[in-house]
């Protein structure tokens, strides 16, 4: 037996705690979700992966289980349409037969719209696909959540904090929305021994940047960042998987993990 062993510490400890586990991560097509998904597939976790657009997820979803254990499911859904959203954890919940983790990852800016130029539709829409639809997600996983005594990750913001920049008014409130959700629904749900946290990435180089931000923005934003450098969606991948496992986290609820090299201002 190994030292690491002895101490109850087994060298494969992320594999135990994932293999055969049940995931929806939401959003996970591309950027963020994607790196998190693909993680949990690697450890032998059951993964679905959902986005907007059928054809290009369910590419995704076999690109990104070739080779793993369980392969990934692939999930169409628009998250701004409350049924959608319904639909699509349904249809996880029943061809993984079950849940143990949610990611609730899905939302995008939708474009930086100063406050005189919101009008309502797109303030509705924002707040569907970048708040609502945690709400709705995790509502409609509860019933597998309670059966398997799970976790949930929500996914906010340095913006949450921060406020943003001009134009993310409506996004930054969702996501600092996603991080209070979180604290509340950990006291609501801890006696059925599911616990909700969440993960508050800094600006990280992904295409969320690269169709909202300017090239100049952001290579100000990163000389201003202690580590000096954007952050990747790699970089993000651990504060999950830290949050979705018992072992390393089963003490810990209603928390927001800052994932942004130091980054506490625009």
């Amino acid at each position: 037996m190994t030292t690491t062993e002895t101490a109850g510490w087994p060298a494969d400890l992320l594999a135990q705690e994932f293999r055969g586990k049940r995931v929806l991560v939401t959003g996970s097509s591309r950027g963020i979700g994607a790196a998190v998904a693909a993680a949990f597939a690697q450890l032998g976790a059951r993964v679905a992966i959902h986005g907007r657009d059928r054809a290009a997820v369910e590419a995704v979803a076999a690109a990104m289980g070739a080779g793993t254990e369980n392969g990934v499911i692939g999930l169409a859904g628009d998250f701004a349409d409350k049924g959608q959203t319904r639909a699509v954890v349904e249809q996880a919940v029943d061809r993984l037969g079950g849940l143990d983790v949610l990611v609730n990852n899905a939302g995008t800016m939708l474009g930086r719209v100063a406050l005189a130029d919101i009008d309502d539709g797109f303030l509705q829409e924002q707040f569907n696909l970048n708040a609502a639809s945690a709400v709705v997600a995790s509502r409609s996983a509860l019933p597998a959540l309670i059966a398997s005594r799970g976790a949930i990750v929500n996914t906010g913001s340095i913006s949450g904090r921060t406020g943003g920049s001009a134009g993310s008014s409506l996004y930054s409130a969702a996501k600092a929305f996603q991080a209070s959700l979180a604290r509340s629904l950990a006291t609501e749900l801890a006696p059925h021994g599911i616990r909700v946290n969440a993960v508050s990435p800094g600006t990280i180089d992904t295409d969320f940047h690269q169709r909202y931000s300017t090239a100049d923005k952001l290579a100000q934003t990163a000389a201003r960042i202690p580590l000096k450098r954007l952050g990747t969606a790699e970089d993000c991948v651990g504060a999950y998987l830290f949050l979705a496992s018992n072992r390393l986290a089963g003490y810990i609820t209603g928390q927001t993990i800052e994932v942004n090299g130091g980054q506490f201002y625009n």
